[in-house]
């Protein structure tokens, strides 16, 4: 059953990095949710209260334009391998993009992404583990590599134009800072 915890214990922590995707959900005070799988390597236990996730280029930003207007944020784990588990990690983020004094070293902990956009800091103020006896059984193959090869084919130039084109204003015509 459910339990509560107010930081992510080691156990908890080797879970999270077994993980091959997580889930990152959003919300600003009015409009959509936005709940978008993630995978890549992206995402960093800084410490028992402290999560980073590297946010790469992609269709949309609604995270950036959610956590804008209200910082909270839920990640999400499921186990889809050995025993069942769900966890969900709850808190509030923030924004550090590449011109950040902090980009360099948080960025540094991540293996180099050409579409790298943002990192997201999220200071954890609860977790919560729950069953996951309904979620299924995979098996992972492989990383997708068709994102990266994009990016890299735009260059550095074509993806802040593409920032520029796609990732200004958020589904619900929300400015992106």
């Amino acid at each position: 059953m459910a339990q509560r915890f107010t930081e992510i214990k080691d156990s908890l922590r080797l879970f999270i990095e077994a993980q091959k995707i997580f889930f990152v959900a959003t919300a600003a005070a009015d409009g959509h949710v936005n709940v978008s799988p993630k995978g890549m390597d992206s995402l960093r236990v800084i410490d028992s209260h402290r999560v980073v996730w590297l946010n790469v280029t992609g269709s949309g930003n609604e995270t950036t334009a959610h956590l804008q207007e209200l910082p909270r944020m839920t990640l999400m784990f499921c186990a889809f391998t050995g025993s069942a588990l769900i966890l969900r990690v709850y808190g509030a983020a923030r924004v550090i993009t590449p011109t950040s004094s902090e980009w360099p070293a948080l960025y540094q902990l991540f293996p180099p992404n050409p579409g790298a956009r943002q990192l997201i800091d999220l200071q954890v103020e609860l977790v919560q583990t729950s069953c996951g006896q309904a979620v299924p059984f995979f098996d992972y193959v492989s990383e997708r590599e068709e994102l990266n090869e994009w990016a890299s084919k735009k260059g550095e130039d074509g993806i802040k134009q593409y920032w520029q084109e796609r990732n200004a204003v958020s589904l619900d015509g929300k400015a992106i800072l």
